[in-house]
């Protein structure tokens, strides 16, 4: 079966002064059917679910989660994270259908 994972949306500060606690904001499009629901001629709709998310800083990992059948549709983060230093922040989904998503943002640190 085909992944359904979608669109990916960010919210991450353009610029911060060190030591700036910011925060990252979030979300990604995706079904996230648990298994248990049946559809309107009561067949079971198949699990689909993101199973991972992770963000990367200047390719040390700041932020994991796993994520399980309970979480809501369109899976939404906001974490903080100290700006130390100018560089990329990478944010990666996947679901167990074998689909993947990332998205890069810049952060330039002052």
């Amino acid at each position: 079966m085909k992944s359904r994972l979608g669109k990916a949306r960010l919210r991450v500060p353009k610029k911060a002064r060190r030591g700036d606690v910011i925060e990252i904001r979030v979300m990604v499009e995706h079904p996230m059917e648990s298994g248990f629901r049946h559809d309107n001629v009561g067949k079971l709709v198949p699990r689909h679910i993101a199973t991972d998310f992770y963000c990367r800083y200047n390719g040390r990992e700041v932020f994991r989660a796993i994520l399980h059948p309970a979480v809501s549709t369109n899976p939404y983060f906001s974490f903080y994270l100290v700006a130390q230093e100018t560089g990329e922040l990478v944010f990666s989904w996947a679901d167990d259908r074998g689909g993947t998503v990332t998205e890069t943002a810049q952060l330039t640190v002052s």
